[in-house]
């Protein structure tokens, strides 16, 4: 025979704690039936939907209704309901503040579709954050890496990136944004690009680039998109360590060097679709060669 008073069988039921024969005790008590579908009630919560003063008063009046024996606790099984409106409450904020993310990864790329039907081309190794909820109110977007964007008219669109905004209104323009570069190309329209120690406004054709904290006057872009987007990787002027890097990201492999200078300028191309014709692209050039060392390895070495 359970011997337990009737507030503890609530208080277990209520933390899910009761065994076969205490819970036989629980379904035996009076009023068994209404504790259940006020505890269905609870469960059957939406977030989207919750209004917390209509919750509180619902819950006080049917608190205060309730005819239970004087030796059921009402203080605790309210803290009990308040703990699940605060969950509740918590899940609301969080599905009104979360955020969509879209992340590629080494050798691959990825096509976006924003709320408002602009476009994003996500080159390899790449981060894509905005808030779908807020969009119509604030275009938005967080990147890390590259990224080409075809920006479908409206408000003020942003590119918040660690290194600068890009701002424009309706466009297209390619962001990259690591290894010590920071590079917005217009293709189409009008680009603002804010930095920490630079501003400017491009046309199309015009480039803004930091490179290692310096800004580098460049010249026109004459392709209609980043040659990236159609797999392949074009160089003007840029460090070997640069290039290596990318290359790494293109092939998931890892370049190691011996007696190379990685920081003389490298102009050209190489493909994203045959490993061995890459190699000689970037080697050949700066007079390298180059051989597998283990698995993912390969090793560069001067002549």
């Amino acid at each position: 025979m359970i011997e337990m008073t009737r507030e503890e069988l609530i208080l277990k039921w209520l933390n899910n704690e009761l065994n076969h024969e205490e819970l036989q005790a629980f379904q035996a008590l009076e009023d068994h039936d209404e504790l259940v579908r006020l505890s269905a009630g609870i469960e059957a919560f939406k977030a989207p939907e919750f209004d917390l003063d209509l919750a509180k008063s619902g819950l006080m009046s049917r608190i205060k209704s309730e005819k239970a024996p004087k030796r059921f606790n009402v203080a605790k099984y309210a803290l009990r309901i308040a703990a699940v409106v605060v969950i509740a409450m918590g899940a609301y904020y969080f599905s009104l503040t979360r955020e969509t993310s879209v992340n590629t990864l080494i050798a691959q790329k990825s096509s976006v579709e924003l709320p408002d039907a602009s476009e994003v081309v996500l080159n390899a190794a790449s981060t894509l954050s905005y808030n779908a909820k807020n969009w119509s109110s604030a275009r938005d977007v967080n990147l890390t890496g590259e990224a080409y964007f075809k920006v479908a008219k409206g408000q003020s669109f942003k590119v918040h990136t660690q290194d600068g905004i890009v701002e424009v209104l309706g466009t297209e323009f390619n962001v990259k944004v690591r290894d010590g570069i920071f590079e917005v190309v217009c293709y189409e329209g009008s680009v603002g690009v804010e930095s920490d120690s630079h501003s400017e406004i491009l046309k199309p054709g015009d480039t803004f680039l930091i490179l290692d904290g310096k800004y580098i006057a460049a010249e026109k872009e004459t392709r209609s998109r980043p040659s990236w987007t159609e797999n392949e990787s074009y160089f003007k002027s840029m460090p070997f360590r640069m290039v290596m890097n990318e290359f790494e990201r293109q092939y998931n492999i890892e370049l190691q060097t011996e007696q190379v200078n990685t920081q003389a300028l490298f102009t050209g191309t190489f493909t994203h679709d045959d490993i061995n014709l890459a190699l000689k692209s970037i080697t050949l050039p700066m007079n390298l060669k180059y051989g597998q060392k283990n698995g993912n390895t390969i090793m560069l070495s001067g002549e």
